[in-house]
């Protein structure tokens, strides 16, 4: 079987996401406004799984007031490497490390941004990870991500999964779902909000520092601060 990969899809990644997830647009209007209050000079932001850097070099014209923050994307998937070294040209502050989360120093950051890449991680080392993030955090820094989730009770679980499925018809074939789903189910392990807010909890943040700013079907933007 072909290993499955967002990077390949025909319409292209950005526009995939676009119409997978409803209200994308807003999550990520969120997190660029979010971004203003961490951002800071001689400081890292760094975003996991990166993928076409967009998320990166949409920040870095958000907060032009900072000129001298260095951003970071990490990206473990080939397929997306294509226009990293333009990308690098044409923005000296940003630089991309092609290869696993876990061999990424994180250091002087004061925003961490991760947007459905958890989900795709083996749950064995996502604690390992957060962790990673959190010591690499400045005090007062942050770690914002978004996930899709599972509700903790499965009536509700099956009006939002279906209600999801009418949403994605308008842009996709049954087929085309179903197909994703299948190709989907060895890689993507699901929590619910409770237990991601668990999992930042017992990887350093504090209960009181951690909540949740989005949600549209299953998909929840969270934010941790330091």
């Amino acid at each position: 079987m072909t290993k499955f990969t967002f990077a390949q899809r025909e319409e292209g990644f950005d526009n995939h996401i676009e119409h997978s997830i409803r209200g994308y647009t807003n999550l990520w209007t969120d997190v660029l406004k979010y971004s203003e209050y961490f951002v800071e000079d001689r400081s890292s932001v760094i975003d996991v799984g990166c993928s076409t850097g967009k998320l990166l070099k949409a920040m870095i014209k958000q907060n032009k007031f900072a000129p001298k923050a260095d951003y970071f994307g990490i990206e473990i998937e080939e397929d997306f490497y294509e226009d990293y070294d333009k990308d690098e040209k044409e923005n000296p502050n940003l630089k991309y490390f092609k290869g696993d989360v876990l061999d990424f120093e994180f250091k002087d950051a004061t925003l961490v941004t991760s947007i459905f890449t958890l989900q795709f991680i083996p749950e064995h080392l996502r604690r390992e990870i957060v962790t990673k993030i959190y010591k690499g955090l400045r005090t007062g820094g942050a770690f914002i991500f978004a996930e899709k989730t599972v509700s903790a009770d499965p009536r509700i679980q099956e009006i939002r999964t279906f209600t999801y499925y009418d949403y994605k018809r308008e842009h996709f074939t049954a087929d085309d779902i179903l197909d994703k789903e299948r190709q989907l189910r060895h890689m993507m392990k699901l929590k619910t909000r409770k237990e991601l807010i668990g999992l930042c909890a017992v990887s350093g943040f504090g209960m009181d520092n951690i909540d949740t700013f989005w949600q549209n079907h299953g998909f929840t933007g969270f934010i941790a601060i330091k």
